[in-house]
């Protein structure tokens, strides 16, 4: 069975004040054509398909066209959840009216999570999608005031996906998560309430074939070459510049077994930092690109963005290397999840110390202490 997976489009968004419409038609597309290309049978969408739970039409009316190409120009079925930045009650209103043969649409949290079975040549496999929910909506859904952070939320839905598998499935979860071990970039939005631990366990995911994650950026796989994030299909920071774009093709077999192909996106305009002085930079060729630039002149430049943006329109960020902070001192003032995730806190403390970043089992088992003080805390308070 062929499965593409992608996750974070993000419909609706700008860059810097700069509409990206047009930017994400062109991604969309490259969705299709692959899904077609490579005659795929479930094309996997894991979350944050609108930046905001009330999206502008433009962005509403995109998405239908998509869905409406998908549709009409394969045979495919489509999982899909709500993530973080979605309306779970929008999301799951998609669901109403499609062929349930072909598709599972789930919004809103719901204590029971029955797949969508397909079937193969080598026999069925299942799909279980979790949408994102908040902890105190899990409450309410699974009538267990035990549920405290995001991981007892994803372990509730978990659990009642699995109760509805048939015997010797093949399976496949969609989810929307920060599991411990991945890498995040600046453009997402903190799952949990602050100082609240909100990475998940990968071990929650056990049984499972293939796991299709939604949330973080960037293209990974988390500690188990199963357990993967497509990234979002675009940069939407400065931190992600010339960063690789992609979806991920899986081929599962008889066994549950799966080989997985990284297919490139293509962006309409690259995001680019630029470095140099302001005289240097009006030499460079001119681009529709999405830059920032770093002047290294040792005062400031009358006009600076205006006359940069007769060469590069585009052009939304500037600011001085002289007067850039510290690499320490700027990691510790521009990033609020470094402030309120103790996980990122204490991998920023070890970097300091030792100059690197906690390998992905070290992540996983500091992830585990933190989510068992969590817990103790949890139950002291109750």
């Amino acid at each position: 069975m062929r499965i593409l997976h992608t996750a974070d489009l993000h419909l609706g968004r700008q860059f810097n004040g700069i509409a990206l419409e047009a930017d994400q038609e062109a991604i969309l597309a490259q969705i299709v054509q692959a899904v077609v290309a490579h005659r795929v049978d479930v094309l996997v969408i894991a979350g944050d398909i609108f930046d905001r739970a009330a999206p502008p039409s433009t962005a509403v009316r995109q998405f239908n066209g998509f869905l409406t190409r998908i549709a009409q120009e394969s045979s495919a079925a489509v999982v899909m959840i709500a993530g973080n930045h979605d309306s779970g009650d929008r999301i799951e209103s998609m669901s109403i009216l499609t062929d349930r043969r072909r598709a599972l649409i789930r919004g809103a949290l719901c204590a029971e999570e029955p797949p969508l079975i397909l079937s193969d040549a080598a026999g069925p496999v299942a799909f279980s999608a979790l949408p994102f929910g908040y902890e105190y909506a899990a409450r309410a859904c699974f009538d267990d005031e035990s549920i405290q952070n995001p991981e007892d939320v994803l372990a509730a839905q978990v659990a009642a996906a699995r109760r509805h598998l048939p015997p010797d499935v093949r399976w496949v979860i969609v989810a929307h998560a920060f599991v411990a071990g991945a890498e995040n970039s600046d453009a997402e939005r903190p799952l949990a309430r602050v100082g609240g631990i909100e990475t998940v366990r990968p071990e929650i995911f056990a049984g499972a074939q293939y796991v299709a994650l939604g949330h973080l950026h960037r293209p990974q796989a988390i500690s188990f070459p199963h357990v993967c994030y497509s990234g979002a299909p675009l940069a939407f920071g400065f931190d992600e510049a010339e960063a690789a774009k992609s979806m991920n093709l899986v081929e599962m077999d008889a066994e549950g077994g799966v080989q997985i192909e990284v297919l490139p996106f293509v962006p309409l305009r690259r995001v680019r930092v630029l470095r140099g002085t302001h005289a240097e930079l009006l030499l460079a060729p001119p681009s529709q690109d999405l830059i920032k630039a770093i002047l290294t002149d040792p005062v400031p430049v009358i006009d600076a963005m205006k006359r940069l943006r007769e060469v590069f329109p585009n052009a939304c960020d500037l600011t001085y290397a002289r007067d850039a902070a510290a690499p320490e001192v700027k990691s510790a003032l521009t990033r609020g999840r470094q402030v309120t995730d103790p996980l990122t806190v204490v991998g920023d403390f070890l970097e300091g110390v030792r100059g690197e970043r906690m390998r992905p089992e070290e992540l996983a088992v500091v992830a585990r202490s933190l989510h068992a003080l969590d817990r103790d805390d949890a139950g002291e308070a109750a």
